[in-house]
């Protein structure tokens, strides 16, 4: 009886240790490995044209208001 006990817990663990872990340790190096690169040329080049276009974004918005302002005053009061 105690044999078959010692087998039910010890074979999972058996399993996991050949199949789960060595899989397990070699995705969780790939991440680490990855997360130390940092930003590769094109995501700074994308990062770079995404900043410009907020500020573009942003000036536009600056500009909207500006003439809402003039326009109808009380505009921010009604929202």
């Amino acid at each position: 009886m105690d044999e078959a006990i010692l087998g039910i817990l010890v074979a999972p663990i058996i399993l996991f240790m050949i199949f789960i872990a060595p899989i397990w340790l070699i995705l969780h190096y790939r991440s680490k490995r990855h997360i130390n690169k940092g930003l590769s040329q094109e995501e700074q080049a994308s990062l770079h044209e995404l900043a410009e276009k907020a500020e573009s974004m942003s000036e536009r918005v600056k500009t909207l208001e500006a003439i809402l302002d003039s326009e109808s005053p009380e505009w921010r009061n009604r929202a």
